[in-house]
């Protein structure tokens, strides 16, 4: 067979005194490093196109396309493992060395990398210091004229096992090896560099003098999200935690540094009667210069065509090379009907209340713009969305009927406009619900590729894998849509709770849980697993406590409807939970 050799950058990493830490507390300390792992690490390395190429134990093999992507990684990874050391114990604290390689390497048939240039990162990361970063001569010569570091050179050494003796450059990171800024000068860790090319659009002031058409102006903002997302070279927030500033008076830098990114898009939106007027900025979030500024006056009909202007205005700024593809995909068929995009608008805000009340005003307002507009493909996939609120929240007579509503109408909405991520979404929701495993990961990995930036594309793809068994694949979708949306909702924290016990991490999925108990202290079903966590963990006192609370609740909680109605493709995966249960003695 023959050899499939490339240059590769290469990132090694380990934990500093691992068997030191893993004697002393080893539930403990695997759990944080689980978590670490899904919460921070990976993550990281998927924004900056990382591959894992194995793992080991209490490290990490990872590939990158280059060696810049690679240092700002460990960077963000380094800086990140300040923030969670701080007040831990010395003797407790989990910190990494990283030793970073470009060299050549021999791929193997099932991706795992082989050579010199492997080897050589994993005896820089040996070399380096805690909290510290090393790279070869060669990957220091790939970055010192791009990147900001402050280095020093370790001269010649002799790397174990390594015939010939390699310069050394090191890199120490959220301390007082990195360069002084007005931050690291008060004291506190440098965050990292965010990803050049990362936008978030704050939610565009209302400017009419009159509150109730808030729904506007946050839906013209909403819509250049979306249509922002699609574009995969660029890294967008999500709309939940962008939306977290709406009508608070924040620096632009502020936002930046809180959300990760680099660049800021904020305007205002002004309307009076036929006519529209939107303002908008570009502003880069490091500096606070700006970078593009338009006022708009249009009719309320061209409102279409100010919105892909300003989305191209921000493709010019920010110098993105558009392939064909991102092209279509940014030219979307908007509804014609004035009247019906803006039901649509009104329709999606109710929406996204999540209550009963503005569910039922949701799904009447949508209707409209459909009665309007028959071929609105995304009025449809939100309508499909209302009636799955209803089988989620049991807030219709017959909730099966709901969902086979929702995959009636989702599917219509696929059928008028196959490039609409949002039909998909709803699509994969539906199927998912009637326990169509594989179709619902199809429509969630379809709405992925038409919005790579989708964080609830991501979300209900670790659904579908969670459900069909696959909780490792799930946690991986989890960590991205974490990454994408840094507000995240706090149910999220219950999905990974459910795959990390799903895969046997009970103290991991515990801590998950009583973070996600921290933000929602009402949640009957994150008390249930977690008194299961604690029956397998034999804490049996803790787990009739959580009991007690779960009944509290809802004195009406019932396992066996949730066996009913969750999607579980193996049975068995719920039956863990009822084990756990049983084993603290609180149910049958």
């Amino acid at each position: 067979m023959s050899e499939n050799r490339k240059l590769a950058a290469i990132l090694a990493a380990d934990v500093v005194g691992y068997s030191r830490l893993a004697s002393a507390d080893e539930d403990r300390t695997l759990a944080r490093l689980r978590a670490l792992r899904s919460d921070l690490i990976d993550p990281i390395i998927a924004v900056h196109n990382g591959r894992v190429i194995k793992r080991t134990g209490d490290g990490a093999l990872v590939e990158f396309r280059s060696v810049v992507d690679a240092v700002r990684c460990a960077v963000e990874v380094q800086n990140g493992m300040v923030e969670r050391n701080a007040g831990v114990p010395q003797d407790r604290r989990i910190e990494f060395r990283i030793g970073i390689h470009l060299g050549d390497v021999v791929e193997e048939s099932d991706g795992d990398l082989m050579g010199d240039g492997v080897n050589i990162a994993s005896r820089l990361e040996g070399v380096a210091a805690p909290g510290a970063i090393c790279l070869s001569e060669d990957a220091y010569r790939q970055v010192k004229a791009r990147l900001d570091l402050s280095v020093s050179d370790l001269g010649s050494t002799q790397l174990k096992n390594i015939a010939e003796p390699i310069r050394v450059y090191s890199l120490q990171v959220g301390s007082a090896g990195t360069k002084a800024t007005p931050e690291t000068a008060t004291g506190r860790p440098a965050a990292a560099a965010p990803p050049k090319l990362s936008i978030a659009v704050l939610p565009f002031t209302n400017m009419s003098g009159d509150a109730e058409q808030d729904y506007f102006a946050d839906g013209i903002s909403e819509d250049i999200i979306t249509a922002l997302s699609k574009l995969s070279q660029l890294f967008v927030i999500a709309r939940n935690s962008s939306f977290t500033f709406k009508g608070q008076n924040v620096r632009v830098q502020e936002v930046g540094a809180k959300l990760g990114v680099r660049h800021v898009l904020e305007g205002s939106v002004r309307k009076s009667g036929n006519r529209v007027r939107i303002t908008a900025q570009l502003i880069d979030a490091t500096s606070g210069g700006h970078l593009w500024a338009e006022r708009f006056d249009r009719e309320l009909t061209d409102i279409f065509a100010v919105q892909d202007d300003v989305t191209q205005q921000i493709v010019g700024a920010l110098a993105l090379n558009l392939t064909e593809g991102d092209r279509q995909r940014l030219a979307p068929e908007h509804p014609r009907n004035a009247e019906a995009y803006d039901c649509f608008l009104r329709g999606r805000e109710l929406w996204h209340r999540l209550t009963k009340e503005t569910n039922v005003a949701a799904r009447d307002v949508l209707q409209r713009a459909i009665d309007l507009d028959p071929n609105f493909a995304s009025a449809h996939a939100f309508l499909a969305l209302t009636h799955g609120l209803d089988y989620l929240n049991r807030w219709s007579a017959s909730p099966p009927e709901s969902m086979a509503q929702a995959e009636e109408v989702a599917t219509r909405a696929v059928t008028l406009d196959g490039s609409d991520p949002w039909a998909h979404w709803a699509l994969a929701i539906a199927k998912l619900y009637t326990r169509q495993h594989d179709g619902a990961i199809d429509e969630a990995e379809r709405a992925i590729v038409l919005n790579p930036n989708f964080a609830e594309g991501h979300v209900i793809l670790g659904e579908a894998l969670y459900y069909s068994g696959r909780p490792e694949e799930a946690l991986e979708s989890f960590a991205r849509a974490k990454t994408l949306n840094p507000y995240f909702p706090d149910v999220l924290l219950h999905f990974q709770a459910l795959a990390a016990f799903q895969l046997g991490r009970y103290e991991e999925a515990v801590d998950l849980l009583l973070q996600r108990l921290a933000r929602n202290a009402v949640t009957d079903v994150s008390r249930a697993l977690l008194a299961a966590c604690y029956g397998h963990l034999s804490r049996f006192a803790e787990a009739r406590a959580a009991w007690q609370e779960v009944l509290r609740l809802n004195p009406d909680y019932s396992l066996e409807y949730r066996r009913k109605v969750l999607p579980y493709k193996n049975p068995a995966d719920f039956e863990l939970v009822v084990d756990g249960l049983r084993k603290a003695g609180v149910v049958q």
